[in-house]
């Protein structure tokens, strides 16, 4: 079994879901007691916010590629960002460290790609939304994105930031969600793409009209896929 290195703490709410489907997924395919050989850098989460937020990427990459050096120095023979947002820098990572870096978006576009969709809808920060680095990576996979209205892509960006983030999960920002998942499912789309990671502490397929795909839950699940395929 190969060691998963995983950059965490961006946040560390949505970090557990990644530690916890990894080890499920390990447990179901070995059986018994077994679990994942991981180790976890986690970051604090303020430190690259704040650069994000004034644009200071350079900054972010050189942060997360320590933390990917670290935990290849430390043994793991394959990492993860665990964010969406910050997979921005996941080709800045990969060219500093020796061992594979598994895209986030490349998990989804597997998976949007085996149910046969041709369109779907994307939730996440602003940044993953309106930024080319993640829609293009999707759509290099065979089919659309599309993203929310303006004034729905602040309100999406803003619960993020101001809530999820911080452990808060409120009805009024589940409902409109919800909402605007039913604006995709008008509009065409035959799945929604929760590519912000702590989206999922919010929304469920419950939740939804059409078939959620969680992006923390599915880039656990390659991970755990990859470490296991000897």
């Amino acid at each position: 079994m190969r060691t998963i290195g995983l950059i965490g703490g961006l946040s560390w709410e949505s970090t557990m879901i990644y530690y916890q489907v990894i080890n499920q997924r390990v447990r179901e395919r070995l059986g018994g007691s077994h679990s994942a050989n991981s180790l976890i850098w986690s970051v604090d989460y303020t430190t690259v916010e704040d650069l994000i937020f004034a644009d200071r990427w350079d900054e972010v990459s050189t942060l997360l590629a320590g933390a990917g050096r670290k935990l290849e120095d430390l043994g793991a023979d394959l990492l993860l960002i665990c964010s969406n947002t910050f997979n921005r820098v996941n080709d800045d990572v990969e060219r500093t460290v020796s061992v594979p870096v598994l895209h986030i978006a490349d998990a989804l576009g597997a998976e949007v790609r085996a149910r046969g969709m041709r369109k779907v809808g994307l939730l996440g920060t602003r940044f993953t939304m309106e930024q080319p680095f993640y829609r293009e990576r999707l759509a290099a996979h065979g089919f659309d994105v599309v993203v929310p209205r303006r004034e729905q892509r602040e309100l999406v960006h803003h619960v993020i930031f101001d809530e999820l983030v911080r452990g808060v999960l409120r009805t009024s920002s589940r409902d409109a969600y919800a909402q605007i998942i039913g604006d995709f499912a008008d509009d065409g789309a035959e799945g929604v793409i929760l590519g912000c990671t702590e989206i999922e502490l919010l929304i469920s397929e419950k939740d939804s009209v059409i078939p959620v795909l969680p992006s923390a839950r599915l880039h656990a699940e390659a991970a755990a896929g990859l470490a296991l395929a000897d």
